[in-house]
């Protein structure tokens, strides 16, 4: 027994006072209008019209269970209505949760412009570096890197690729002397970032040969902006995404070394539960990035 259906149908029974008006109304036939009725008088164990072949009437029990159903079936349809706006336009709040530095250099200044197009659209969104258990701890999407994603029921959807540079201060490699190849890494202090999936081993690649390189450092933190200030500092090298030293770069605060050879790539994705019943607020915000970061992922 379906049981909405059953309920649908003892209501409109006892308030059209008819079987066969009830059945016209809802598009069932007569026998599906009896059954229904049957199905729930046994599912409650009480008999809620008494009927003949000319009259039906309600029972004492009858309009007991009337009310309570007309009560709760009104409920429903208020709860569906009070869904509608969410689900034909942007509304709501969006749970988002985001890389700190990523976030902080690359998107936290266009999020205005994206409130601005949606007024009835709050943001919550959190900047953490670990990875979050979306569904657990209730977010509608992450943006999450990722060398190497692993498989999921969660939906990604690729926004931009990150290459990583190896660097210092001029001032560090001027008093410890530049790499010239990774094994001279070996020799020089190295800052690590505790969350990436390879802290403790830092892979260069030129044409065929690859080398890896086990990271000894005496500083490890879960920040890429700390990691940065520490460069900054002359503190030593570190292996970084290249956006979030871009500008001391550009600037001279920083030096690359090793730049014949490749490393490391991060790539930046969408991650949200599911194509189905995607909400809204969820395709606005994903519509956002993509204009952000564009259809074709770039390598920063």
């Amino acid at each position: 027994m379906d049981r909405y259906t059953a309920l649908q149908v003892f209501r409109h029974v006892a308030e059209l006072n008819s079987f066969a008006e009830a059945g016209r109304r809802l598009a069932l036939s007569p026998a599906a209008i009896s059954k229904n009725i049957a199905e729930l008088e046994a599912a409650v164990g009480a008999r809620l019209i008494n009927r003949t072949t000319r009259r039906m009437a309600l029972t004492e029990e009858g309009r007991i269970y009337l009310e309570h159903v007309t009560r709760g079936l009104d409920a429903l349809t208020e709860a569906d209505e009070a869904l509608h706006p969410i689900k034909t336009a942007p509304g709501g709040t969006l749970r988002v949760t985001a890389p700190m530095t990523w976030t902080l250099t690359r998107l936290s200044t266009a999020i205005p412009r994206f409130l601005s197009r949606y007024p009835d659209l709050k943001l919550d969104l959190h900047l953490d570096d670990r990875r979050v258990d979306l569904v657990r701890e209730g977010f509608d999407l992450a943006i999450r890197g990722s060398d190497n994603l692993e498989d999921s029921s969660l939906i990604a959807r690729k926004l931009t690729v990150m290459r990583h540079v190896l660097c210092a201060a001029p001032s560090y490699f001027a008093e410890h002397g530049e790499p010239r190849t990774p094994a001279d890494l070996k020799g020089l202090n190295c800052i690590r970032f505790s969350l990436s999936g390879h802290a403790d081993l830092w892979e260069f690649r030129k044409a065929d040969r690859v080398e890896r390189i086990a990271v000894k450092a005496r500083y490890s933190v879960a920040s890429s902006l700390a990691i940065r200030d520490a460069l900054r500092a002359g503190f030593g090298v570190s292996l970084i995404p290249y956006p979030y030293v871009e500008d001391d770069l550009r600037e001279g605060r920083l030096q690359a070394a090793l730049e014949d050879w490749s490393t490391v790539e991060t790539t930046l994705y969408a991650i949200y539960p599911s194509r189905q019943h995607v909400a809204p607020k969820i395709r606005a915000f994903l519509g956002f990035l993509m204009e952000e970061f564009g259809q074709c992922p770039r390598k920063a």
